[in-house]
């Protein structure tokens, strides 16, 4: 009996999926165990992924803009689309930051908010994984707090200039498209900005020690001259980045699950192999009770993900409940990879596991679509109906 079915089996979890649901999860899991697991420990190791290969395989199983429909979206359920996250952080949250960034940021802003010229001319592409696009909101002096936005978009007769940067910019490099968020007289406004356009250009950040197999990137916007259909005509203050970064947090979500999950399969595996003092290590009372302990959480964090998916896919979920989502389940993944490097003792700092690798990706994935923080206090802000972040 697999390790993975032990840990589904304890509360038998299945049971609360559609049979579309298992057998779609099975075809991601299939094609990481095939493709990406042999290589990803390398990919970290060097910093180096081949992001439009992958994006092009991913477009082929339908995993990009999955839960948007039309143009060539899959229009899946929210449920589904987290089930696949949890599947492709279970193998590296760079991986998933791949998808969410292109699907629930770059192609949910376009979706949403964009025109049917703007739709048309991107989604398809992006959908396939022909266009690869990112998401430009977080500043080097503004992360937390996106209201303080110093990048700029002046009008300049019928165009928009804009200059300013951005900072942490998932497949910044490699995107054949930015979603830019800056500041006009009129307030926040987006812009679908195409990467070859004079005055953009990006570069890669480097000496990272989590999310190494996913490019991060700094933009930078000189003079970049756009016509006045660039702008996403429907997004009106922060209200249209904020929903996006919803959209990022619920595949998180699902996604930090899987990561956890993965650290756990690989310790249940080493610990019943490994003899300490002439027998298994997984049979001493303490290596139980801290498996147990986190079987239990890992149990919990699956459960409220998927009644957040049921929520999403009845249409009634509300912000503070993907906060709750993104807070719980990052935090004790994180904790549960913590946990299972110490039972691998020195094992357990290699990338010949991958229990390292997750609790360095997951420091990254604590902080970022929002840290614990702003999750608290939006949290607390719906409980106390005052809001602390000023």
């Amino acid at each position: 009996m697999s390790t993975t079915a032990r840990i589904d089996d304890l509360l038998d979890l299945d049971s609360l999926l559609t049979p579309e649901d298992t057998e779609l999860r099975q075809t991601v899991r299939k094609f990481g165990e095939q493709h990406v697991r042999p290589n990803i420990a390398e990919w970290f190791d060097t910093g180096e992924v081949p992001v439009r290969a992958l994006a092009a395989d991913l477009g082929k199983l339908g995993l990009l803009g999955m839960h948007l429909t039309g143009y060539g979206c899959g229009g899946s359920t929210a449920t589904a689309y987290g089930l696949v996250c949890q599947e492709l952080e279970a193998l590296d949250s760079g991986l998933r930051s791949l998808v969410s960034v292109q699907g629930s940021l770059a192609m949910f802003a376009i979706h949403r908010w964009g025109s049917e010229d703007q739709r048309g001319q991107w989604l398809p592409a992006m959908a396939s994984g022909e266009a690869i696009g990112c998401f430009g909101l977080t500043e080097p002096d503004f992360g937390s707090n996106p209201a303080g936005m110093r990048t700029t978009a002046k009008r300049d007769g019928s165009d928009w200039v804009l200059n300013g940067a951005k900072m942490w910019i998932t497949n910044g490099s490699v995107a054949d498209v930015a979603i830019v968020w800056a500041r006009a007289e009129e307030g926040i406004v987006g812009f679908v900005v195409p990467t070859d356009t004079p005055g953009f250009s990006a570069t890669d950040m480097t000496r990272k020690m989590s999310l190494r197999a996913s490019v991060t990137s700094e933009l930078h916007l000189d003079d970049v001259r756009l016509p006045a259909d660039a702008k996403l005509p429907d997004a009106r203050g922060l209200s249209g980045p904020l929903s996006c970064l919803s959209e990022a947090r619920f595949g998180i979500v699902f996604g930090s699950v899987g990561a956890a999950r993965d650290c756990l399969q690989t310790t249940l595996d080493y610990v019943g192999a490994r003899a300490v003092f002439d027998k298994p290590l997984s049979a001493y009372q303490l290596t139980q009770a801290k498996i147990a302990d986190m079987a239990v959480e890992l149990s919990k964090a699956q459960l409220l993900a998927l009644h957040l998916g049921r929520l999403k896919d009845q249409g009634t979920i509300r912000p503070e409940q993907i906060s709750v989502g993104k807070l719980n389940n990052v935090r004790e993944a994180l904790k549960i990879a913590r946990q299972c490097r110490t039972l691998l003792g020195a094992n357990g700092i290699t990338l010949e596991y991958p229990v390292i690798r997750h609790a360095n990706n997951l420091e990254s994935v604590l902080t970022y679509e929002g840290t614990s923080e702003v999750h608290q206090l939006v949290i607390g802000e719906a409980l106390t109906g005052v809001s602390a972040f000023r």
